[in-house]
C-alpha cells in the first residue's frame, strides 16, 4: 500500500482521514458507502496504477467522475474509488472544432471554455453533471435533436482497460472498443479523456418557457404533441410536470402549485426562435413565463439549484413510441400523482438526428424510441424516502405494462434493480456483441459498478 501510494502524483485516502467523508460523498443522499481506499488521481499514470492495485488485490472498483449518477456508482463498500475529479481540463481548437476534455470535468467547465468560440458539444441540463457519466450511456440535452446524444459527437476516447493498457479508441483506432464504448462505456475501462466535435450554439439562445396550470396539461399536452411532430431539429422540446418551487424567484401565493412547464430551446438564430416559438405561449393562458433569451451556459445551468448535493434522487425511465392519447392521459395521471412537491415527471421528445443513426453504429440501440418519460423523483425529507421509492417502483411498473416497453434510458434506471433482463432490453440486438466486447477487455469484470454486461464466463 505504502509503495503504491508513494509512486502517485495524487493522493489516497481511507477511512479517518479528514477529507475522507468530503471525498466518499456523491450528489444522492440516499448513497452512504464507504470505499477501502479512495485514490485522487492527476493523471492517467495515477490511473493505471489504480487499476493494476485494483486487479492485483481483486477488489471492487468504482469510478468517479462528476458523481451525479442516481445509483451512486461512483462509490462501494470496501473497494477501490479511482476518482477523476481534479482531472478536468477542457482545451478547444476552435478551427478544428473540437474539444478534448478530461474524464472528471462537467458539463459547466465544458460550456465555459467551449462558448468563448460560440461551440457546444451536446450535454444535459445540469452543469454539474460530469461529462463522462452522462456520455458514456448516451447524452441527452436541449440539443439531442439537432446533433444527436453526447456520444454521438465523440472523435476518440482515452481509455484505461482492465489489464493497465492505455488506448486510444475511435473509428480508425481499437474500433470494436470505440463502438462498445459509445453506450456502455463504463463496461470496459476507466475513460481519462474524450475528443468530442463541437457544433455552433450561442452564445446566446432563445428559450419558450410557458408555465401552465396542470389543470390544462391534457390540452397543452396535445398541443406539444402536435407541435412535435412537426418541429425542427433546432427545437429541443419537453414537457416537464412539477410544482412552482418555494424560492424567491417565485410569487409566494403560487409555491407548491402543481404545473406543466413546456421548455423549448431553440438552438439557431434567437429572433427567429422567438418567432417560431411565440405560438407556444398561446397554447393556453400561463400562469408564469420564463421566456426570453439567455447566454447558453445560463441556460445550461438554470436548473442547477434544484438538484443539490446531498438531496434524496430515485429516477426511471421508459422510453416510448408514439404518443397516444392513452399515453398522454396517462403522464398527466402520474404528474397528478407525485410523491413529492419536488418530484418532476419529464416527457421528452427525442428522434432528430438520434433516429437517424443506425441502431448497430454505436452500442446505444435505441435510437427508434420517440419520447423518453423520466419520472426525476425528488425529495429532501428522509422520511418520505419509503413513499417516494415505492411510488417511483409502482409507477414506472405500471406504465411498463401498460404501455408494452421495457426499454430505458440507460443513464435513469434507479438503482439498476431489474439487472440483466433491464441491460438486456435496453441494449437489443447489440447486447451479445457487447458480451464478445467485454470479453475481449474485461474477461474478469474488474468493472462492474455500472448496468453491468458480464463477460462469457
Amino acid at each position: 500500500m505504502q509503495q503504491f501510494a508513494a509512486g502517485l502524483r495524487g493522493g489516497v485516502l481511507q477511512p479517518g482521514d479528514a477529507a475522507y467523508d468530503e471525498a466518499r460523498a456523491v450528489r444522492n443522499g440516499l448513497i452512504d458507502r464507504r470505499p477501502a481506499l479512495i485514490v485522487q488521481c492527476r493523471g492517467t499514470a495515477d490511473v493505471v496504477d489504480a487499476v493494476g492495485f485494483a486487479r492485483a488485490l481483486g477488489l471492487l472498483v468504482s469510478i468517479r467522475g462528476g458523481a451525479h449518477n442516481v445509483a451512486g456508482n461512483a462509490v462501494n463498500d470496501g473497494g477501490i474509488v479511482i476518482d477523476l475529479s481534479e482531472m478536468h481540463s477542457v482545451h478547444v481548437d476552435p478551427e478544428r472544432r473540437i474539444a478534448r476534455v478530461q474524464g472528471g470535468a462537467t458539463w459547466g467547465e465544458v460550456d465555459r471554455e467551449t462558448q468563448l468560440w460560440g461551440l457546444a458539444a451536446p450535454g444535459g441540463q445540469v452543469s454539474t453533471t460530469g461529462v463522462a457519466g452522462l456520455t458514456l450511456h448516451g447524452g441527452l440535452g436541449s440539443l439531442h435533436r439537432k446533433y444527436g446524444l453526447a456520444l454521438d459527437s465523440l472523435r476518440s476516447v482515452e481509455i484505461v482497460t482492465a489489464d493497465g493498457q492505455v488506448r486510444t479508441a475511435s473509428d480508425s483506432v481499437n474500433p470494436e472498443l470505440f463502438w462498445a464504448v459509445r453506450g456502455a462505456g463504463s463496461n470496459f475501462g476507466v475513460v481519462t479523456s474524450f475528443e468530442f466535435a463541437l457544433h455552433p450554439v450561442g452564445p446566446e439562445i432563445y428559450q419558450a418557457a410557458p408555465i401552465f396550470s396542470l389543470d390544462d396539461a391534457p390540452a397543452v399536452l396535445r398541443k406539444y404533441r402536435d407541435f412535435c411532430a412537426t418541429a425542427p431539429d433546432e427545437f429541443g422540446p419537453q414537457a416537464m410536470f412539477w410544482s412552482v418551487p418555494a424560492v424567491d424567484d417565485f410569487p409566494a401565493e403560487l409555491h407548491g402549485m402543481p404545473i406543466m412547464v413546456v421548455l423549448v430551446v431553440y438552438s439557431g438564430d434567437p429572433d427567429e426562435g422567438e418567432r417560431l416559438l411565440a405560438p407556444v405561449l398561446d397554447w393556453a393562458t400561463p400562469i408564469l413565463d420564463l421566456s426570453g433569451r439567455a447566454p447558453w451556459a445560463v441556460a445550461q445551468s438554470s436548473f442547477d439549484a434544484f438538484f443539490p448535493s446531498g438531496g434524496y434522487y430515485y429516477w426511471k425511465s421508459l422510453l416510448v413510441g408514439e404518443p397516444s392519447d392513452d399515453l398522454l392521459d396517462a403522464v398527466v395521471e402520474v404528474a397528478a400523482d407525485r410523491p413529492s412537491p419536488d418530484a418532476i415527471v419529464n416527457f421528452w421528445q427525442l428522434g432528430g438526428q438520434i433516429g437517424r443513426v443506425a441502431p448497430d453504429a454505436t452500442a446505444f440501440a435505441q435510437r427508434d424510441a420517440k419520447y423518453l418519460l423520466s419520472l426525476d423523483t425528488s425529495w429532501f425529507d428522509p422520511d418520505a424516502t419509503e413513499r417516494c421509492i415505492d411510488w417511483t417502483r409502482r409507477t414506472w411498473a405500471a406504465m411498463q405494462e401498460r404501455f408494452a416497453t421495457d426499454r430505458a434510458y440507460l443513464n435513469f434506471v434507479g438503482f439498476g434493480e431489474e439487472k440483466e433482463a433491464l441491460v438486456r432490453a435496453s441494449y437489443g440486438a447489440n447486447y451479445d456483441r457487447l458480451v464478445a466486447a467485454k470479453t475481449t477487455y474485461d474477461p474478469g469484470n474488474l468493472f462492474r459498478m455500472n448496468n453491468n454486461i458480464p463477460p462469457r464466463g
